[in-house]
């Protein structure tokens, strides 16, 4: 049985809304009580081509969005824009490939192998989004410095089959699955926005409540409708919709990072400071999101400033990686 099943969360998320944030608020800072931001920088490692035909995304094949098919990125292009992630303040470093899956024993791999083995030495977390992983697959990554995994669940299992047909929600928890044996931490969220009701949030929600151990991140992504794509006509999310779920993410994982990810660029100041105070303490950081556009650098450090959180520092509250320890 979860922890939290789901007539509680839609208790939890239904309930009024200053109460609602104001009880996020406080389990907020039981937990986290340094106003530390987690800044995370996204690099898409190799853009577009991607097999399946997921509705939001658009670097799949499948869909006519004008972003071109990029090969793989080398490992000191990739390491050149890590350091630089670094003095620009990043603590976590996220590499993404529009993969189905990895493919083991291919040059490519092999490759994305090194580039987690050198960026790992620079001090940053590092994490990976990779697509469908094998055991053997996520124990390499593991054994090469990769700290955390992204693979979100996108939404709820009855809603998914209406945004991914080429492959299935179990495919997702499977993959999951061998990043947890492989002992990575799982970063895992959804999208909203996508057409879904406020149910299949919460049942994604639910869901993630049943990970053992809890997701060490839960990003909560904002739809970035791309032109060409399935969902280009999908209007923007509410603003209150959103803290209502980073909210309810917050009371649900005390102890998980709670990440504003895609679609930030579209938030003001003072929507992104309501989602701050109900509990998000992550962010990712840059100039773009895959082939979407995020706030720039100067900008996050000025908003940082004006409502008085800092940046958290790399490891700060887990071990970091083996390929660290031995530097």
């Amino acid at each position: 049985m979860s922890s939290y099943p789901f007539e509680h969360l839609e208790k939890v998320y239904s309930q009024p809304f200053f109460d609602l944030i104001q009880q996020a608020r406080n389990v907020y800072l039981q937990h986290w009580q340094n106003n530390e931001v987690q800044l995370c920088t996204l690099l898409s490692i190799k853009t577009g081509g991607c097999s399946e035909d997921c509705a939001y995304c658009a670097q799949s094949a499948r869909y006519q969005t004008g972003v071109e098919t990029e090969h793989l990125m080398s490992t000191d292009e990739i390491l050149e824009v890590a350091r630089r992630a670094r003095a620009n303040g990043s603590t976590r470093f996220c590499m993404g490939a529009a993969w189905k899956g990895v493919r083991e024993g291919t040059s490519a791999f092999d490759s994305v192998l090194e580039t987690v083995r050198q960026v790992s030495k620079l001090g940053m977390e590092v994490c990976v989004t990779l697509g469908q992983l094998t055991d053997r697959a996520a124990q390499q990554l593991k054994a090469a410095g990769v700290t955390a995994y992204n693979h979100n669940l996108d939404t709820s299992p009855e809603f998914y089959s209406q945004i991914v047909t080429t492959h299935t929600f179990q495919d997702r928890l499977d993959t999951i699955r061998a990043v947890q044996r492989a002992g990575m931490s799982v970063c895992c969220g959804g999208i909203i926005g996508m057409g879904e009701t406020v149910a299949d949030r919460l049942r994604m929600l639910e869901v993630l409540t049943n990970f053992d151990p809890p997701p060490e991140s839960v990003p909560i992504n904002c739809l970035m409708a791309m032109p060409g794509t399935p969902l280009e006509d999908q209007p923007p999310v509410d603003v209150f919709e959103l803290t209502r779920l980073v909210a309810t993410t917050r009371i649900a994982f005390p102890r998980a990072k709670v990440r504003l990810s895609a679609g930030r660029s579209r938030l003001s100041r003072e929507a992104q400071a309501l989602c701050f105070f109900a509990g998000a303490n992550s962010i990712f950081y840059g100039n773009r999101l895959l082939t979407a556009q995020n706030p720039k650098a100067d900008a996050d450090h000025e908003l940082l400033r004006d409502l008085g959180l800092i940046p958290q520092q790399p490891f700060s509250d887990s071990p970091p990686p083996a390929a660290v320890l031995a530097e």
